[in-house]
Order: C-alpha cells, then sequence, then structure tokens
C-alpha cells in the first residue's frame, strides 16, 4: 500500500541523489585506492626528491600518512610539528572565537600565521640537508617549500562536519567532545576560511589532487585534469551533489519524494545548491572525484560567476538554494537575519543573508503557512520580555500575538528581506532562495522544542531583536513581501513572470511556465534553477558548446555566466501540460 505522503504528494521520482559531470580525454589520469594511487606516484621517485602532500583541514592525516609510508621514502616530516604552541593558536584566533555557543567573526589572517617561522626555517635547513626522496606532509606543508612533486588531499565541508559528529576534533584545537556547534564554529569562521584562501593559491600549480571523502577509498587525479574538469564544469550547466539531515521540525516529502534511506525519522533540510558546502563529482571513466564544489568557484570565478558578479562578490558564490521539509513535521524556529550593517560590524561579513520562500508544494488541507513580519501596533518592549520569559522557560512565547501567520499554497513565493521576522510552518515543502551566508540566522523562539540531541536549542535574543524591523508590520508584509508576481511577456506556450525579490535584495528570480522550447540569456550573472513543476527537462547549448543536460523534478542546476545562452525544452509531457522553472540571477 502507498503511504499517505505518496498519495498526496508523490511524484516523478526521478531525483538523481548522484549527479556527476562526465570529463572526457583524461581517463588514464585518474587512480582510485591506495594502492593505485602509490603505483602512479611511485613512478616519479627516481625524478623528484621532495614530495610535498598539502592537506585540507579534516583530511585524515594518519591514514595518509600510513599508506604513503609504504612507498618507503628516505625520510617523512610532518609540518604540523611547526604549528605554534595551542596558548598561541587560541591567543592569535580567540577575537574570532569569543564565548557564543554558534556566532564567531570571520578570521582574515592566513595560515603563515599558525606557525612558527623559526621552526619552518629549521625545517627546510633539515630538507635541504637530507638525501631523498623526501616526503613532507600535512595541512600547511606547502608553506616550507612546494618540493619537486606537490600534492594536494581534499575533501567537502559536509563530510568534515560528518566527521565532527563521529568525534573528530578541530584541526587546530583538542575538542573530540566539544558540542557539533563549536566544532562547526571553528571550523566555519577560522579553520575554512584560512584553508580556502591557502588552497586557492595551490589550484593553479599542484601536480596531483587526492579526495579523500570516503576514509579509506581516495581517489586521485593529476592537476592538469582536475583543471580540465573544473573549467568544463564553468562552461556548462551542472548540479552539485545533494545532502539531507533530519531535525526536530523535519517532515517525509523529500524522504518519498527522493527515495530517501529510512533510517532518520525525518529530513529537515537539504543542501542541493550550496558551493561552499555541497561537493561536484567529475566522472573520469571509471573513477568518479567528488571535490568540494568551493574548489570551481575558487579556480574559474569569472567564467562561472561573471564579470560584474565577480567584481561584486570576489571569488565568492552569492546565491543558495536549499530545500526546508515540514511535511508532517512542524514549524522552523521563528527567526530573523541580520541587516547588512550588523553582520558586517559584528561578524565581518561583507554581505547578508537575505532570503525567499518558494513553496514547492503544500498540504491540501488549507494549513500551510508561513509566518511573515509583525502585526500593527507590536509593543516592541512587551513582546522582548515575552521572548526573554519563554527563553527561561516560564511560558511559551504567544507567537501569534505579534506576527503575521499568513495561509500560502503551492507556488506562492514570500520574499523574506533581512530584518523581518519569520519562519516556515508546518505542511510546507520550501525552495529557499538566498543569499549564501546561510549560518547567520538568529532564533528567537523555538516552540518549546529539545534538538535532536536531547538538549535545548539556542536562541539569539541579544542578537535578534537588534535586527527586528518593528515598523515592518501587516499593511508593509502584504504591500512589499507577498504576493508580488508580475508577468513580463505571455504567449500561448509560455510565460514569465518576475516573482521577486524585494528592492533590498540582490537576487532577481524569474518564473518560467511553457509547453514548448524557450530561450534564457544570463546577461553575466550565473544562473541557479529549480524545475518546480513537471518531469524533466533538458537544458542545451544555441551554439553546441555543451551536451544536452537533464533536469528533474525538484533538482537545482548552476547555469554558469559563460554559458551566455541556452535553451530549454520540458520532456514527456502530454498536450496542453507545462513545466515550470524558478530562475534566479544576481541583479
Amino acid at each position: 500500500m502507498r503511504s499517505t505522503i505518496d498519495m498526496k504528494y508523490g511524484k516523478y521520482h526521478n531525483y538523481d541523489l548522484e549527479p556527476a559531470l562526465d570529463i572526457q580525454g583524461w581517463d588514464n589520469h585518474a587512480f582510485s585506492g591506495w594502492e593505485a594511487i602509490r603505483k602512479e606516484l611511485g613512478r616519479h621517485m627516481d625524478k623528484c626528491r621532495v614530495f610535498v602532500f598539502d592537506l585540507y583541514p579534516g583530511t585524515d592525516k594518519e591514514e595518509a600518512a600510513k599508506e604513503l609510508a609504504l612507498l618507503s621514502p628516505a625520510l617523512m616530516l610532518d609540518c604540523e610539528t611547526c604549528l605554534l604552541p595551542p596558548q598561541q593558536l587560541e591567543q592569535l584566533l580567540a577575537l574570532s572565537l569569543p564565548q557564543d555557543p554558534v556566532f564567531g567573526v570571520m578570521f582574515y589572517g592566513r595560515l603563515e600565521n599558525c606557525f612558527d617561522p623559526d621552526s619552518l626555517d629549521a625545517l627546510r635547513t633539515e630538507i635541504e640537508r637530507s638525501d631523498g626522496p623526501i616526503f613532507l606532509y600535512g595541512t600547511g606543508a606547502s608553506l616550507v617549500t612546494k618540493g619537486d612533486m606537490l600534492v594536494y588531499l581534499d575533501l567537502p565541508r559536509w563530510e568534515i562536519q560528518l566527521r565532527y559528529r563521529r568525534g573528530m576534533t578541530n584541526w587546530l584545537a583538542d575538542n573530540p567532545d566539544a558540542p557539533i556547534l563549536e566544532k562547526y564554529k571553528r571550523g566555519f569562521f577560522v579553520e575554512w576560511r584560512i584553508a580556502d584562501r591557502h588552497k586557492s593559491e595551490l589550484l593553479g600549480s599542484l601536480d596531483y589532487l587526492i579526495e579523500t571523502t570516503s576514509p579509506g577509498h581516495p581517489n586521485m587525479v593529476s592537476g592538469n585534469a582536475f583543471r580540465s574538469a573544473l573549467k568544463t564544469a564553468a562552461s556548462r550547466p551542472f548540479r552539485l551533489k545533494p545532502y539531507f539531515d533530519p531535525g526536530v521540525w523535519g517532515g517525509q516529502w523529500m524522504k518519498e519524494n527522493f527515495g530517501l534511506p529510512e533510517g532518520p525519522p525525518n529530513y529537515a533540510w537539504s543542501f542541493d545548491g550550496v558551493p561552499e558546502e555541497n561537493s561536484l563529482q567529475f566522472r573520469f571513466g571509471q573513477v568518479t572525484l567528488e571535490i568540494p564544489a568551493i574548489d570551481l568557484v575558487l579556480f574559474c570565478p569569472r567564467h562561472l560567476l561573471g564579470e560584474r558578479v565577480h567584481a561584486r562578490f570576489g571569488a565568492e558564490f552569492p546565491i543558495r538554494f536549499d530545500l526546508l521539509d515540514t511535511i508532517e513535521g512542524g514549524n522552523l524556529s521563528l527567526q530573523v537575519h541580520p541587516l547588512t550593517e550588523y553582520i558586517g560590524q559584528t561578524f565581518g561579513m561583507h554581505y547578508t543573508q537575505d532570503e525567499s520562500y518558494y513553496i514547492l508544494d503544500a498540504a491540501e488541507d488549507g494549513d500551510a503557512c508561513v509566518y511573515l513580519g509583525l502585526k500593527e501596533n507590536v509593543d516592541s518592549k512587551r513582546m522582548a520580555s515575552d521572548l526573554y520569559r519563554a527563553k527561561s522557560g516560564k511560558a511559551l512565547f504567544p507567537a501569534e500575538e505579534y506576527v503575521n501567520k499568513i495561509p500560502v499554497k503551492k507556488h506562492d513565493h514570500v520574499l523574506i528581506p533581512a530584518g523581518t521576522i519569520h519562519c516556515s510552518g508546518k505542511n510546507t515543502m520550501v525552495l529557499e532562495i538566498s543569499a549564501t551566508p546561510y549560518i547567520f540566522t538568529f532564533k528567537l523562539w523555538d516552540w518549546g522544542r529539545m534538538g535532536l540531541d536531547g538538549l535545548p536549542r539556542p536562541t539569539h535574543l541579544e542578537h535578534g531583536l537588534k535586527n527586528i524591523q518593528w515598523d515592518w508590520d501587516t499593511p508593509w508584509v502584504k504591500e512589499n513581501l507577498i504576493h508580488q508576481e508580475e508577468v513580463l511577456e505571455e504567449s500561448g506556450h509560455h510565460k514569465v513572470e518576475r516573482t521577486g525579490l524585494h528592492t533590498r535584495q540582490f537576487i532577481d528570480t524569474f518564473r518560467y511556465t511553457f509547453s514548448e522550447s524557450i530561450e534564457i540569456a544570463c546577461k553575466d550573472s550565473v544562473q541557479m534553477l529549480n524545475l518546480v513543476d513537471g518531469g524533466q527537462i533538458t537544458i542545451s547549448s544555441k551554439t553546441g558548446a555543451f551536451p544536452p543536460f537533464d533536469v528533474h523534478y525538484a533538482e537545482t542546476a548552476v547555469v554558469p555566466a559563460a554559458v551566455d545562452a541556452y535553451s530549454i525544452q520540458p520532456s514527456g509531457i502530454s498536450e496542453g501540460e507545462t513545466v515550470m522553472i524558478i530562475v534566479a540571477s544576481v541583479r
């Protein structure tokens, strides 16, 4: 018997959980497993004296050292013996890691700041005086010397987070038992910033890249093959590898529609379009390489983002698509995002987390809603007092006294500029379209729930109350944030609507409803799109520059600015039927 969810919401069941780009012409440059990797590196043992193995923080250094030692180098040296003493490191990072369970301040130092210069010089002297072959390894190894061969060991941030949960410490801390939020904070605000700056300087010159996403089962490609794959991705549509996670408010829609494992009680959210966190998979013949998608942003920012977007944001991907599932779940936490000046002055970010909710699906009983903006004549002091009483456990927060509860239906698009108090209610399936700084959510009230770990979920009233826009009340919300669709074009076979975002937000969104092929121009901006209705579309190049690319229901695809213009053809629809996509770009 089909489940209730399947009968109500089940769609096409064709969501691809393992998207990968096929890279042609480099099959003999890819190697799977330590044995094959050692065989390839061993070919260079007679020609190279110093091999440098630089590691992204989170890579299993012990595993790498053990496996590489089987090549029997004359000397193996760990560059991390040159790190500053723990006390000095903590002093260096103190301003970026305040006593807050979630938020820090962006660290703008460099990897070399974490090392003792005299120790690095001593290690260089030891290398100069020693016979080869010498294996120098560890995070920051290339700070000592580039050597005769440079190998970089990499892995995506989602895998790092899973390792944190299994007890892995942060790179610059001995904290195996620390709460996951503390580990994530150190990674997000310090370690990943340092590591990405360092890695970006190596991508153009590394000789080999080893991805270590699956413990014990690495894959390696030559540097030339790796760079060719990145250039290929920057010139054609692609998808990121999505990941999913449960939550206290999570629902059942994604589990049913995407064929997700039955183990977790729910799936609350999915990242399907966040290059800072997601992986990008390249297929070289029989070898599939899973790399951090941020590598593409760092190596090909202009082709990927477009000149005007790169000029504004640098090598940073500014748009984020993710999914929030509350079907048969609960309300998200009541929250607000920081204003631009607040996120800059407080956390060191240069733009903020403006966002929107596109309602991909909703309960059919009319119960679906969002909480959005304040009611008229709210007393801010009284509301703050009620929030603090709720935080202390003395009372429940009467959210509907203060916040608008707005019914929503499938294909509504709700705009949420930073400063708007908001959350999605239960029984909605949200495609969240937003700016990328995704960690900066100030929770105000979480409906009295505990986290999945059994601990109270933190709220951030001190931050949140400073950012709520108290005059964004019911009339303002109705005028500015809901039902803002504007028809731009309409014919017998297609309709184009601008659905947002608000004038304070830098993202533009357009909805295309069509039954025949349509054409879209990138206009010097990277685009992200999602097929929000229909089973499949095919993206094609007008000039044959890339092979046809299929996108299935609810999948997110990235279209690099370098594509310039493309066409989309609906697949498998009957006469009179249409498909619908939502496309986001930088205004």
